[in-house]
């Protein structure tokens, strides 16, 4: 016949499950541990077994005791540059989250022309006597417009498009007849002293639609045109 469980064993059991089942993880001051201990053992294993007539001298001695102490600090300096790692890692990522739903300037040359209505950028490294963007039917990749811009200081220059083609091209109400929606492209043209510059870049406009965090490549942002960028990618908020 079984022998049927008592209270004490049934409690013994529990204990031993949750013992099992709550079991400290090993962090990585463990293994700093782990390794000061392997270390002293094998020294005092070394200097046990050691020829009493030519024993380990002191310079040996503390040769080895310098080691010990120079593994043991590289291994905490890891430790702490790791937690140091994760604590940048989770503020970036809260960082990126209150960017979902923002419209951002990143580095392209597309530009959606949506109910008459765009927005596109331009980065330049230096200041510009004259700037100008011209649009261009990603169709046929033909010139359909030039937006002048003027004289424009050095960094991030928003630009928001109305379609029109050419402020003097009138329709039969005598308002500037606008492009269809849809795709097109755009380039620059920045010029300082009547020559032309090479710093300028032309910058897309975006939004942020999610954000993925994963150690490997740390926190991107998700946006439908782009695809997954840096936070560093992001020229400007809008």
């Amino acid at each position: 016949m079984t022998s049927p469980i008592t209270s004490s064993t049934a409690t013994s059991d529990i204990s031993s499950l949750q013992a099992t089942m709550n079991a400290k993880a090993k962090t990585a001051e463990d293994g700093v541990q782990a390794d000061t201990d392997k270390f002293m053992t094998l020294l005092v294993t070394q200097l046990k077994n050691q020829d009493p007539l030519n024993p380990m001298d002191n310079a040996q001695m503390t040769s080895q005791l310098a080691q010990l102490q120079t593994v043991t600090g590289v291994n905490k300096l890891n430790t702490t540059l790791e937690s140091l790692k994760a604590s940048y890692q989770s503020s970036e990522s809260l960082s990126a989250t209150n960017l979902i739903g923002h419209g951002v300037l990143v580095e392209g040359n597309g530009i959606l022309l949506s109910k008459s209505q765009a927005i596109l950028g331009v980065e330049l490294e230096s200041p510009a006597d004259k700037l100008q963007v011209v649009v261009v039917d990603k169709a046929t990749g033909k010139d359909v417009a030039a937006i002048d811009l003027g004289e424009q200081k050095a960094g991030i220059v928003p630009v928001a498009w109305d379609g029109v083609a050419d402020p003097n091209n009138l329709d039969a109400d005598g308002k500037p007849v606008v492009l269809a929606d849809g795709n097109y492209t755009f380039r620059v043209i920045a010029t300082r002293a009547g020559e032309q510059l090479t710093d300028a870049k032309t910058l897309s406009f975006d939004s942020v639609a999610s954000v993925t965090t994963n150690g490997k490549d740390g926190v991107k942002l998700n946006l439908p045109g782009k695809g997954a960028v840096s936070l560093t990618d992001i020229k400007q908020v809008l």
